[in-house]
């Protein structure tokens, strides 16, 4: 193998850079680029069991969100599998066009509820109290996102979801610490620390399944907002 070769940015690298040099506006690049490690052209498998299973009692009627929702393969699963109304959002307007390109096509097709997606700041992002949200789903946003920005993300989080609503996670990368990303390494605790009060956590578990790239690196964690 030629050094040439050698010293070529895996996608992750190259994502990096990005960000490095536009914490916002890198992520349009990485889509633009196809620098997109973390779309695997469908829903991760602890997500799709999680929703298929009836461990939790997960709401049959009212809205969802994904944030950072890239293709919207969870919006659209989430539609399907729960009937809800879904909305998508990422701050990647090339992210939302392929999203919108995916709803339109065969393979995006929802039997029920209803996916829209939007160009969206997630911290930037209100709703009336009458609109709040019954589930919201985050895979790899808050990994995304700066630790510093953690607890804005724990603040909108509480302003968006309903009483009695679902916070589901797919916590992931569990791996040693690192004081760089995006992926920034996470711990389940890591979102205890910016919920605060108010939540109960419902689920807490090691996934029977996960893709090739996810053993032994992820968790399933549910939260339920208190009433």
């Amino acid at each position: 193998m030629s050094t040439e070769t050698q010293s070529q940015p895996t996608p992750q690298e190259q994502v990096r850079k990005f960000i490095a040099e536009d914490h916002k506006g890198g992520w349009d690049e990485a889509w633009k680029a196809s620098f997109t490690p973390w779309d695997v052209g469908e829903v991760q498998p602890a997500f799709h069991d999680l929703l298929k299973s009836s461990e939790i009692d997960f709401p049959k009627s009212g809205r969802a969100l994904v944030p950072g929702c890239g293709r919207a393969y969870d919006a659209i699963f989430i539609a399907n599998e729960l009937g809800l109304d879904t909305l998508a959002v990422d701050i990647s307007a090339t992210a939302v066009k392929a999203a919108e390109e995916l709803l339109a096509s065969p393979k995006g097709a929802t039997s029920s509820g209803r996916v829209s997606v939007k160009q969206q700041d997630f911290f930037a992002f209100e709703v009336p109290e009458a609109e709040r949200f019954d589930l919201i789903y985050d895979y790899t946003f808050f990994v995304a996102i700066l630790p510093s920005m953690r607890k804005d993300w724990g603040r909108k989080i509480n302003s968006l979801i309903k009483p009695g609503g679902y916070l589901a996670l797919l916590v992931f990368p569990i791996d040693p610490p690192q004081d760089y990303g995006p992926p920034f390494f996470v711990r389940p605790e890591h979102y205890d620390e910016v919920l605060g009060d108010g939540w109960t956590k419902v689920l807490d578990k090691i996934p029977e399944r996960s893709s090739p790239v996810h053993v032994n690196r992820e968790r399933v964690v549910v939260y339920k907002r208190n009433m």
